[in-house]
C-alpha cells in the first residue's frame, strides 16, 4: 500500500463526501477509485478490504479504513481538527452529529419514491428550523467557531450541511445571521475556497444516473 490516500466509493456524494471535505480542508491530496459495477464491490469484499462489507473505504497511513464516522474522526485527529482536549472533542462530536443528521436526511431524498420527496423535505425543513439551526445560531453568536478557538471538523460538517440545505431550501438560512456570517468566514478559508471551485473533487447533487449505479452495485441492499 503506497503513501497516497485513496478513496473507494461511487462518483457521487453519499457517505464519502464529508470525508472528501475534511481531507480538502486539511490540504491533503487524494485519489479516487469509483465503483460502477457490482463486480468491483464484490472484489473488495472477497479481497478482505471491506471489514463490514460496506463502503466508504479509505486507504490511508497503511490502513484500510471503513465506517465513515471513524474515518472522519481519524482525519480530524490527525490534522488538528478535533479540539484541544476531551471536553472539546465531545462538544465537537455533538455538533458534528447534529449536522450529519440533517445531511443524512437530505442524502436519502434521491433514493426514495418521488411521491414522498415533498413530505420528507418538509420534515428536513422542520427539523432544521426548529431544532438544529437555532442551536448552531446560538453557538455562533459568541464565537467564530462552534467549539473552542480554532477550526474543527464540526465547523466543516456544519458548513457542508448548510450548503446542502440551501440546495434544497434556498431561503432556509435567511433568518439566521450568525450562520450566514459563519458561512462567509468559512468560504474565505483558502482550502475551502479551492474545494468550492469548479473542477475540484467535490461532487454535485446526485442525479438519476448516480442513483441507478448505487442501486446496482449495492443490489443486496436495494432489492
Amino acid at each position: 500500500m503506497s503513501g497516497k490516500v485513496v478513496l473507494y466509493y461511487f462518483d457521487g456524494r453519499g457517505k464519502m463526501e464529508s470525508i472528501r471535505w475534511l481531507l480538502a480542508v486539511a490540504g491533503v491530496e487524494f485519489e479516487e477509485v469509483f465503483l460502477s459495477t457490482r463486480a468491483q464491490y464484490e472484489k473488495l469484499v472477497n479481497d478482505g478490504a471491506l471489514l463490514f462489507h460496506q463502503v466508504p473505504l479509505v486507504e490511508m497511513d497503511g490502513m484500510k479504513l471503513v465506517q465513515s464516522k471513524a474515518i472522519q474522526n481519524y482525519i480530524a485527529g490527525k490534522y488538528n481538527l478535533y479540539g484541544k482536549d476531551l471536553k472539546e472533542r465531545v462538544m465537537i462530536d455533538m455538533y458534528a452529529e447534529a449536522a450529519r443528521d440533517i445531511m443524512d436526511m437530505i442524502m436519502m431524498l434521491p433514493f426514495i419514491p418521488p411521491e414522498t420527496v415533498k413530505s420528507e423535505l418538509e420534515k428536513v425543513q422542520v427539523k432544521a428550523k426548529v431544532r438544529t439551526l437555532p442551536a448552531f445560531e446560538k453557538a455562533l453568536g459568541t464565537s467564530q467557531f462552534l467549539v473552542g478557538n480554532q477550526l474543527s471538523c464540526a465547523d466543516v460538517n456544519f458548513f457542508e450541511a448548510c450548503l446542502m440545505l440551501e440546495e434544497e431550501l434556498p431561503t432556509i438560512l435567511s433568518s439566521f445571521p450568525n450562520i450566514q456570517a459563519f458561512q462567509k468566514r468559512m468560504e474565505a478559508i483558502p482550502t475551502i475556497n479551492k474545494f468550492l471551485q469548479p473542477g475540484s473533487q467535490r461532487k454535485p447533487v446526485p442525479d438519476e444516473v448516480h442513483v441507478k449505479i448505487v442501486r446496482e452495485v449495492l443490489s443486496h441492499i436495494y432489492k
